[in-house]
C-alpha cells in the first residue's frame, strides 16, 4: 500500500487491497473514496469486495468512478461533497492515485491557491501543472 498524502485530510493511493483495511484504518483514515471502476478490476478489488473489508473495519466506503474518459463536473462536485461531509481524513484509491489527485485538485479550485494545489500534488509526484488553466476555470466558475 502506498499512500500518498495531499493535506492533512485527503491522501491518494494506487490500488489497495481488502487486505488493506486495518493498516488504512490504523493510518487514522475514516473515509475511503474509490475512484476506480469495477469494469478495470478482478471480482476480489471491485467495489463490492472492498466496501466488505473497509467497512467491517467501521471505515465509510463510497464510490466515485472515474474512467479513462474523463470527469464530468458533477464527479468533481461529488469528489468535494465527499470531502466536506467526513468526519476525518480520506483516502482515495484508483490505479495509480493520478485520476484521485487530479479530482481532488479540481474540487480544491477556488478553495486553496493553485500554487498550493499543484505542489501538494507535486510533491507526492502527481503533475498538476498542466491543469492549471482547467483549477483556475473551476476557481473562477
Amino acid at each position: 500500500m502506498d499512500i500518498r498524502p495531499l493535506t492533512d485530510r485527503y491522501a491518494v493511493s494506487p490500488q489497495i487491497d481488502p487486505q488493506d483495511a486495518a493498516a488504512i484504518k490504523a493510518a487514522g483514515y475514516t473515509t475511503v473514496i474509490c475512484n476506480r471502476p469495477d469494469a478495470e478490476v478482478p471480482g476480489m478489488l471491485q467495489a463490492a469486495a472492498m466496501r466488505t473489508a473497509l467497512e467491517a473495519e467501521g471505515l465509510r466506503f463510497v464510490v466515485n468512478p472515474i474512467d479513462g474518459r474523463g470527469m464530468g463536473i458533477e464527479t468533481v462536485e461529488a469528489q468535494a461533497a465527499l470531502l466536506a461531509e467526513a468526519d476525518g481524513p480520506v483516502l482515495a484509491y484508483c490505479a495509480s492515485g493520478t485520476r484521485s489527485a487530479f479530482v481532488w485538485a479540481f474540487a480544491q479550485a477556488g478553495q486553496m491557491p493553485t500554487d498550493e494545489i499543484i505542489a501538494a500534488g507535486m510533491a507526492q509526484g502527481y503533475p498538476l501543472a498542466g491543469l492549471r488553466g482547467q483549477i483556475e476555470a473551476l476557481a473562477n466558475r
